[in-house]
């Protein structure tokens, strides 16, 4: 198994100005990581769910003007595609990593999705207070699972299902100086150990 070192250098790209300068950075440094990680979860996701699961990295192709703020490679049991269904994402913004579950606003099950967690909340307290959840894919912010458990995690499912826009993700994120300075198999292993912990989540969320 192939694995990903992650360097300043990566999260520096961007900081590049101009989208097809910053876009040329994101094929040439980030990409070739994300297509390492595609290829090893998405075996990872086959084997514990039973479903195959296909790796999807960021595109960025409708963009004309602003460079992408972030960039990830998603998994999902889909080969066209990973937005309408509950999915998994690691991936970089500029000021952290973020290894996630997602369910995002074109999911058309969402409701369904949210019903089945909110009925099912206990199972976040199997989740160490250093995880985080958000209600918004776009932001880089998201809130400590420590201190959200009280209201803010119900109010966000609750959106979820109301709310037309509503989002939620949950998972780990690492700053800078985290991500890098762990070793290659380090990073691996933190990421397998976050999935693991997200898996019985993801599973009541597809009604498994």
């Amino acid at each position: 198994m192939q694995n990903v070192q992650w360097t300043t250098e990566d999260f520096n790209v961007f900081q590049i100005n101009g989208l097809d300068e910053r876009m040329a950075a994101l094929t040439t440094i980030v990409r070739p990581k994300f297509h390492i990680i595609g290829e090893t979860f998405s075996t990872y996701f086959s084997a514990k769910t039973g479903d195959e699961f296909f790796p999807h990295i960021a595109k960025h192709a409708r963009r004309t003007v602003n460079p992408p703020k972030d960039s990830w490679v998603a998994f999902a049991p889909y080969k066209r595609g990973y937005k309408s269904l509950p999915h998994f994402q690691i991936g970089l913004w500029g000021t952290h990593l973020f290894i996630v579950a997602a369910i995002i606003y074109e999911a058309p099950q969402k409701a369904q999705m949210a019903e089945r967690l909110l009925v099912n909340l206990q199972l976040f307290d199997t989740l160490s207070d250093e995880f985080v959840v958000s209600g918004d894919h776009m932001a880089p912010d998201a809130s400590n699972l420590g201190e959200a458990r009280e209201e803010k995690l119900e109010k966000l499912i609750t959106r979820l299902r109301d709310v037309k826009k509503g989002e939620f993700l949950v998972g780990r994120h690492l700053s800078i100086e985290e991500a890098t300075a762990m070793s290659a198999q380090e990073f691996m292993a933190f990421a397998e150990e976050t999935f693991e912990a997200l898996l019985p989540i993801y599973n009541v969320i597809i009604g498994k």
